[in-house]
């Protein structure tokens, strides 16, 4: 049986690959072709929800509610404003009264209800100006939207002495998916050309710039015929069509930069197309495989949570993660088999130095790297004191951290369903939307009905309590909290609620409900999270470098790469530090998924450059056992390269920031920040610091371990007689060269 590393297993899959090179890309071409096809529309069949947790308290009484009490779940709001002096002024009731009809009479609409009916004060601005007729609008969140697409013109705008304005959380869903999707188109229209101006940059060849940007798109359009696929059996957030655009586009041209760099790098050496794509291959292509692998499985944690907001981001990014490197594992070593030498073609960065227009160009930037390793690791503890220092302080706001639910604003300013729900939040008394409702289940009395009433009024935090409102078997109140709606009071009243006894079942929704649920969701599944993507990627590293104690270094160092990302969310978007800057409103928390989705996307991103690093060095370490060396040798080969891969994909994320929709904003930006943190201060500071302070010991493992290895493990170079040896050394000399090390660092 042939090992893992073997040269008659690696030079199959060039045959393979390389053998009918126009046959691949011709059959490249018809996929993606049928990837446009069916990937059109997917944005349309996607939902703007997914937080809360399916099977939760709340979950299950809101769905009650909307059957058994549709007044009682008003999706749609029409702000009624006077153009007069009070909206009981005898034409504006008219007008209310009319309109109120009119919506009730509309296919699809329930539970219609408005302030001149009820002569409610909560449906009533304070200052008498604006008032609400609330309704209903039945099925799912596309059906909804569509008959909301079909009956806003007709009642928004100026009507006779009223002005009418169309909202609600119906309005607010179905906006911020459209505005995402505007955004979207808009980021990629940025990133695309400014991804191709730098891919320039590096390469100098503008053929060899545009084969990432090929793999990138092949990524994307093939991601959303898997979307579009997978909307047919679950929900899908829309939101996840921001991290196919980002990881489509920035893993692939992480992957394709390697490769062809490296297929550059073997051509110079002098191997013709066909040995350079082995080589290749064998090298960075295993590499680009493990990373992919990693990258995946950070992204695949997120399935084991309930709510499909998470979930999507799962499935997106799987999907664009293999494709990405399927696309750069198949395709692109075709289509340098048919380039060959050509892929240098129009170096631009050659014309120009030519021209004397840029002194300097034909140097090594990589002697530069090398230069700065050694620096490092002449100060090596220093090094490492300071940096972990600085990430640790720069992370320290997020124990400030507060966590909240999305709502109207993450829309901009400007946006109509978010300018109703400011003009409620602000003009109406209490907290619209803000209150509790308790459901009541089986038969029971008046006198016990208004008991319980009374004690639900004598809890700590209630404002006001109205009801019950009874119905066939069912009976429900509403419960207003005193404060903010999903502040901390909110959230102890709902807890006290669900432990108030009564002669019936009772179960508690709400805004603040929704969000006790999901945090209690997150923080049941998270250890299961963290425990997957920490055992898998320990192993997968182990089985690229046969050490056991780089892998434990690769997730250490890579949590304190976050650092940065998780304290700025706080100090940005929680506390609001730079809102007008970035164009936000601050609620004041943050969403209870977004730290979630953010460190299992940038943990997947900072293990790829890890990888990328950590295999150079473990190539050259294969062949000279020369540990310092072999560290400065991949910051030399990588350091660029990694720079420019990190610059590239925070390009892409700062692109997908610039969204109107705060949490995308957030996203993104954060997103950003935490691979340039990754890859400017942790590959090139604490990487070479610690491992210079490990010294040889960095790749130790015991004698069973080093045998599994060698039998199933994979690394970037020839296997590793030069590192065994010198691994079975420091094992049989029972750990003295370890002390030496340690005692000298």
């Amino acid at each position: 049986m042939p090992e893992a590393n073997s040269p008659e297993r690696l030079g199959s899959w060039t045959r393979l690959v390389t053998a009918r090179p126009r046959l691949a890309l011709l059959t490249a071409l018809v996929i993606t072709a049928f990837a446009v096809f069916a990937g059109s529309g997917v944005a349309d069949r996607m939902s703007s929800g997914g937080w809360e947790a399916p099977h939760a308290e709340s979950t299950y009484t809101t769905q009650v509610l909307e059957k058994e009490f549709p007044a009682s779940q008003p999706n749609l709001l029409l702000l009624i404003g006077s153009r007069t002096a009070s909206v009981d002024d005898p034409a504006v009731a008219a007008e209310a009264a009319r309109i109120t009809e009119r919506l009730s009479a509309e296919p699809g609409v329930g539970g219609v209800g408005s302030y001149w009916q009820t002569k409610s004060p909560a449906l009533r601005s304070e200052d008498g100006g604006e008032a609400i007729v609330a309704a209903r609008i039945a099925g799912d969140e596309k059906a909804a939207g569509e008959v909301l697409d079909r009956i806003a013109p007709a009642y928004r705008g100026t009507r006779g002495p009223v002005e009418v304005s169309v909202g609600g959380p119906l309005a607010v869903r179905h906006e911020m998916q459209t505005t995402i999707q505007d955004d979207l188109l808009r980021a990629e229209l940025i990133a695309l050309p400014v991804t191709l101006v730098l891919l320039v940059v590096v390469f100098g060849s503008a053929v060899a710039a545009l084969l990432p940007l090929g793999v990138g798109i092949v990524a994307i359009l093939g991601t959303n015929a898997v979307l579009r696929g997978i909307t047919e059996f679950t929900d899908v957030s829309v939101f996840a069509q921001n991290l196919t655009t980002a990881l489509g586009l920035g893993l692939a041209i992480d992957y394709a930069l390697f490769i062809v760099r490296r297929f550059r790098e073997e051509l110079a050496a002098g191997a013709d197309p066909r040995a350079a794509i082995g080589i290749t291959l064998r090298t960075a292509g295993r590499t680009v495989l493990f990373s992919a692998l990693t990258v995946a499985v950070s992204l695949a944690a997120m399935m084991v949570f309930p709510q499909y907001f998470l979930r999507s981001f799962a499935y997106a990014g799987i999907a664009v993660v293999l494709l990405a490197a399927a696309a750069a594992l198949i395709l692109l070593p075709a289509a340098l088999m048919l380039l060959g030498p050509r892929v240098n073609s129009l170096d631009l960065r050659r014309l120009l130095h030519r021209r004397g227009r840029l002194p300097g160009a034909a140097g090594d930037p990589g002697r530069r790297w090398a230069r700065f390793s050694v620096l490092v690791m002449r100060r090596a503890p220093v090094f490492a004191l300071l940096t972990t220092v600085a990430l640790v302080l720069l992370g320290l706001p997020f124990l400030g951290v507060k966590f909240g639910t999305a709502d109207d604003r993450q829309l901009p300013a400007t946006a109509e369903s978010r300018i109703v729900q400011d003009h409620i939040r602000d003009g109406f008394p209490g907290s619209p939307g803000g209150g509790l409702e308790v459901l009541a289940e089986g038969k029971a009395s008046p006198a016990q009905y208004a008991d319980f009433r009374d004690r639900i009024a004598g809890l700590p935090g209630v404002e006001r309590v109205e009801g019950p409102v009874p119905g066939d078997g069912f009976a429900y109140y509403d419960v207003l909290p005193e404060g903010e709606s999903v502040g901390q009071g909110a959230q102890d009243l709902v807890r006290d609620l669900r432990a108030e006894s009564a002669p019936f079942d009772t179960s508690v929704t709400g805004a603040a409900a929704v969000l006790v649920d999901s945090k209690d969701a997150i923080a049941d599944r998270l250890p299961w999270a963290v425990g997957i993507i920490v055992v898998v990627t320990l192993l997968l590293v182990f089985l690229l470098t046969g050490s056991v104690l780089i892998p434990l270094q690769a997730v250490v160092l890579n949590a304190l790469s976050l650092t940065a990302m998780f304290g700025a969310v706080v100090w940005v978007f929680q506390d609001g530090n730079l809102s007008g800057l970035l164009s936000f409103t601050s609620t004041g928390d943050i969403e209870t998924t977004l730290p979630v989705l953010m460190f299992c996307v940038a943990f997947g991103l900072s293990m790829d450059y890890g990888v990328f690093l950590i295999s150079r060095i473990k190539e050259e370490y294969d062949r000279t056992g020369d540990h310092e060396h072999s560290v400065t040798y991949g910051l030399r080969r990588t350091g660029g390269l990694i720079t420019a891969a990190a610059v590239i994909l925070a390009v892409v994320m700062v692109a997908i920031g610039t969204s109107r929709v705060t949490n995308t904003k957030m996203l993104g930006l954060g997103i950003a920040l935490a691979v340039l943190m990754d890859a400017m201060v942790v590959r090139s500071l604490l990487v070479p610091a610690v491992m210079k302070l490990m010294g040889r010991v960095t790749w130790w493992a015991p004698a069973p371990v080093r045998a599994f290895h060698r039998r199933f493990g994979l690394s970037e170079g020839e296997p590793a007689r030069a590192a065994d040896r010198i691994a079975d050394e420091a094992d049989g000399a029972g750990g003295r060269e370890r002390d030496k090390i340690t005692a000298g660092a």
